[in-house]
């Protein structure tokens, strides 16, 4: 028997302690509030299980650490109720952080982390939590930066006809109606291993880009969009693009991915280049 589906799934915030853990807890508490979403505050206690000759229990403090974690908690969601007035919970859980909001990825709307957090016992992460939920997670992932970025800049979307790249601009289309923001969609082309003219290949992908845009303008009429075709490399391009963007939207996987994939090369350059959030796109065969 299936299990119904949340109709409205909650907004994941992974909470750390960290300053990227606050930041991205205050652009998840905004874009729960845009959405009307419940927010979901998720702190885990990250304990290494190590043992050696003659040490019978873990080397930590286990009631320390929960204290710990329900501080974090409280001021958590005492910041984030200043933000959005939808429905706050939380949760403490134990293990490995990429794991546990793995888990919970499963029934979220949208997985929010900082790019870069801190373990339980202060150990810097250097974004291995952020960059293997990015790859691995059931659900859209946001990763938020510390550093300041433009606010009321466009949204950037990335384009290339593939089944993710659709998904990603039916995203970047409501994001840019919720911030009334302008969109910049990109698509970019190569003349390696085609034998066309180039003017033919800017016309072929002028059409690639028509197609995947079709419909939305109808759907969203104030939203204005600009078109950017270029030969370029497609990363490139769309970094490019979002120099002055408040988000950049991305399909986990393009045309030159294959099904399996966690993670395309684009993806992956962009999530590591992007100086403003990231919302990376899983299509629906990813989300199963």
């Amino acid at each position: 028997m299936s299990l119904p589906v949340n109709p409205n799934p909650p907004v994941v915030v992974g909470i750390d302690g960290s300053e990227q853990s606050r930041t991205a807890l205050s652009w998840a508490a905004t874009f729960a509030a845009q959405h009307r979403a419940p927010l979901r505050l998720i702190c885990v206690i990250d304990v290494p299980m190590d043992y050696g000759p003659g040490v019978s229990a873990p080397l930590f403090d286990h009631e320390a650490l929960r204290k710990h974690a329900e501080s974090l908690l409280v001021s958590a969601t005492s910041r984030a109720g200043t933000i959005t007035d939808t429905e706050i919970t939380t949760t403490i859980t134990e293990g490995a952080p990429v794991l546990a909001l793995l888990e919970y990825s499963k029934s979220a709307r949208l997985l929010v982390v900082g790019s870069r957090g801190l373990g339980a016992f202060r150990r810097t992460l250097l974004g291995s939590v952020s960059s293997s939920l990015a790859r691995r997670a059931t659900c859209p992932v946001a990763v938020i930066p510390e550093q300041e970025y433009a606010a009321d800049g466009p949204v950037v979307v990335g384009v290339d006809g593939s089944e993710c790249s659709i998904a990603a601009v039916a995203t970047a289309f409501d994001e840019a109606a919720h911030r009334n923001a302008r969109l910049i969609a990109v698509h970019t082309w190569s003349e390696f291993y085609h034998y066309d003219s180039r003017a033919t290949m800017q016309t072929q992908a002028e059409a690639v880009l028509a197609e995947s845009l079709a419909g939305y303008s109808e759907k969203y009429p104030d939203v204005r969009v600009d078109r950017v075709v270029t030969e370029d490399r497609p990363a490139r391009a769309i970094l490019g693009a979002a120099e002055k963007a408040q988000l950049v939207v991305v399909g986990s996987r393009g045309r030159g991915g294959f099904a399996g994939m966690a993670l395309g090369s684009v993806a992956q350059a962009v999530l590591h280049g992007a100086d403003c959030p990231l919302i990376v796109i899983r299509s629906a065969d990813q989300q199963k």
